[in-house]
């Protein structure tokens, strides 16, 4: 068995659950109540606070703060929530992810996701797997984010919008609109055009890609509206990669579609 080692200046609550080979560094903070997988380290002067679990192998680093309270001024500090991190995670310096706003909830990053120095996830957030989060990337509360996205760094997503799986977002680009799976988000919801590197790294086939890009031209160059361009792809067959695409853009959020192409 590989107890956990805990530097003499953490600050650790006898109540916290240490799984076997956790690593604590000096000046660290874990709260009653905190679970921490096999093998999860911290790093000097991280807190991981009430309501946190983290998954086997994540890396924590210096100053992150994992738990804290959401910033909502009508939020109560008495509300049980928390934050719920998978496996195989990379968290740098000074990452803040905050608990939910409503009882029982939780603020969720899946697994193997490596989030930047100063990367910000809101309350109530839902990341997936395998996502690279650039430095001071900003998550606004409710943001839901898919699996294999690359987001740009000082890029910012307003609270209740959808990022699809297989996005790219340039550097300081805002999104406030939903962004569709397969795409690259540019400038202030626009669309720059499709991920087709992203989507030949993930091993998508020529079919599956020609198929994507089909969908792209129906929604983004052919000059119809949304509901006109869904209606035309109801009238064929689609492969399942495109069937997830045109399923995100048949259920879009109240806050709509990035539908504005362009860069300039």
């Amino acid at each position: 068995m590989n107890q956990p080692r805990i530097h003499p200046a953490a600050a650790v609550d006898p109540a916290a659950e240490l799984a076997d080979g956790v690593e604590i560094g000096p000046f660290c903070v874990v709260e009653a109540g905190v679970k921490l997988g096999a093998g999860v380290r911290l790093e000097a002067h991280a807190q991981v606070l009430a309501g946190t679990t983290i998954g086997e192998g994540t890396v924590v680093g210096r100053a992150a703060i994992l738990g804290g309270p959401p910033q909502d001024l009508s939020f109560d500090l008495a509300t049980p929530s928390g934050v719920t991190i998978g496996a195989g995670n990379t968290l740098r310096e000074h990452v803040t992810i905050h608990r939910a706003t409503r009882p029982g909830g939780t603020t969720i990053l899946g697994d193997r996701n490596y989030l930047m120095a100063g990367a910000h996830v809101g309350h109530d957030t839902v990341i997936g797997d395998h996502n690279i989060i650039a430095n001071n990337v900003l998550f606004g509360g409710h943001v839901t984010v898919g699996n294999r996205v690359v987001i740009g760094g000082g890029s910012v997503f307003h609270q209740f919008i959808r990022v699809g799986d297989y996005c790219v977002t340039q550097g300081l680009s805002g999104f406030s609109k939903d962004l569709a799976p397969c795409l690259m988000g540019t400038r202030i919801n626009r669309i720059a055009g499709l991920n087709i590197i992203g989507l030949r790294r993930a091993g998508f086939d020529a079919a599956a890609r020609g198929e994507i890009k089909a969908v792209f031209d129906l929604v983004w160059r052919d000059g119809k509206n949304l509901p006109q361009a869904l209606e035309s792809a109801r009238e064929r067959t689609w492969g399942p990669e495109a069937g997830r695409l045109l399923a995100f853009l048949e259920a879009p959020s109240k806050k709509g579609i990035c539908l504005q192409l362009g860069r300039d």
